[in-house]
């Protein structure tokens, strides 16, 4: 008896079934997500690494920063001293930092009073849970 041609004597596979086909949805799935985990752990530690280190830069700054405002504020002291004497010179210089001290005091509360956290977030956070629970079809 002949073939037909093109197939040898090849036995052509059954087609999957539909189990068959949710099985390898849900590995194909499960290994997307594994992926993705993979990905956005590295991606993480990545950024941690680049947010540390420019963290330490602007620490490093501020600290420098202090010491160069602290050593203004010597030389303005002593430099008021020769006019008015050691004493008052320290007076009017303490003056001067409690004026911006008060001055950004102010600022950063009213800032923070504006600050409004993450209402967005909070509302589909709520939602979530009706999201996750089945509800019972209506029936007519």
């Amino acid at each position: 008896m002949s073939t037909p041609a093109g197939t040898h004597g090849d036995h052509v596979p059954d087609p999957p079934s539909i189990g068959e086909l949710l099985s390898a949805v849900g590995e194909d799935l499960s290994l997307l997500m594994q992926q993705e985990l993979a990905l956005a752990k590295a991606e993480a530690k990545q950024t941690a690494t680049r947010a540390s280190k420019g963290a330490a830069m602007l620490t490093g700054a501020a600290l420098a920063g202090f010491f160069v405002t602290l050593f203004l504020s010597i030389a303005l002291w002593w430099a008021l001293g020769n006019a008015i004497g050691r004493g008052w010179s320290a007076l009017v210089v303490a003056v001067i930092w409690a004026v911006i001290a008060a001055v950004l005091a102010v600022t950063g509360r009213g800032a923070l009073r504006t600050a409004t956290g993450l209402p967005r977030t909070t509302e589909t956070v709520k939602d979530i849970p009706d999201a996750l629970t089945p509800h019972p079809q209506e029936r007519s």
